[in-house]
């Protein structure tokens, strides 16, 4: 039997602890122990995670192939059996394939599962929105093609992603290697040209823990992928953000 949204949410809690679902690229080894790293004092939150397969990223017919909803919906399926309180597909895929293709996604998952459910970049557009932030430094492991995708997919939402560094990478579990010095550099000269936010796009880059350090350094927020879906989690779960303040700017300000 197909069980409501507040239906799931209320199972979710038999002793107080919210579980929250993570649909997760195959080929990712940063996303669990980041997502663990952000929850860590916070014992009132789960994570839980179920992969599909995802080796590359790029433009081509097989890799856009990979994220036919068939396979993520099932992995989703699994997750609703845990009874967890929201569905969160940890990738960013939506980024070069548009928000009109997460929008989908996310409306056929709360269709399968009766879990609310968000992707990835539909909660940085969620976060962007919330926050007034416009001008965005964007940051990612990606080749040039799929770079210039994700500038136009957000310029058209009205976001100006001008300000951009991406590491030519097309292999998914390649992204984890890039050390957390070049990440750093990028964000600082994604910076330097004068940013509302910088948003580190894609949960296989390891940004999550050099948030806190760079905002202090910078002055502006770092917005890694990891982060920010789980803060979306956490709003549809109904959550507080307060235990993550520590944990970057994402977490520490105020809900709008």
């Amino acid at each position: 039997m197909m069980l409501a949204a507040s239906e799931t949410y209320a199972m979710a809690e038999p002793n107080g602890t919210t579980r929250l679902g993570m649909l997760t690229p195959s080929s990712n080894s940063v996303l669990e122990p980041a997502t663990a790293h952000l929850l860590a004092g916070c014992a009132q939150v789960s994570a839980h995670f179920s992969r599909f397969r995802v080796t590359q990223i790029g433009l081509s017919q097989a890799a856009l192939g990979q994220f036919d909803p068939e396979p993520i919906l099932m992995a989703a399926e699994l997750l609703a059996d845990a009874r967890v309180a929201a569905i969160l597909w940890n990738g960013t895929s939506g980024a070069w394939l548009g928000f009109d293709a997460d929008e989908r996604l996310r409306d056929a998952i709360e269709d399968r599962t009766g879990c609310p459910a968000s992707p990835a970049a539909l909660a940085f557009r969620d976060l962007f929105r919330a926050r007034g932030y416009r001008r965005i430094g964007l940051v990612t492991p990606y080749t040039g093609d799929v770079q210039r995708q994700i500038q136009a997919n957000w310029e058209a939402a009205g976001l100006d992603c001008a300000a951009e560094r991406h590491c030519g990478l097309s292999e998914n579990f390649a992204f984890a290697t890039v050390g957390p010095e070049a990440i750093a550099q990028m964000v600082r000269a994604v910076a330097a040209e004068g940013v509302d936010a910088v948003a580190i796009v894609c949960t296989n880059l390891a940004g999550a823990a050099l948030a806190p350090a760079l905002e202090a350094e910078l002055g502006v927020p770092v917005l890694d992928s990891v982060a920010v879906t789980l803060w979306k989690g956490l709003d549809l779960a109904g959550c507080t953000h307060a235990d993550l303040a520590a944990r970057g700017r994402v977490f520490a300000e105020a809900r709008p």
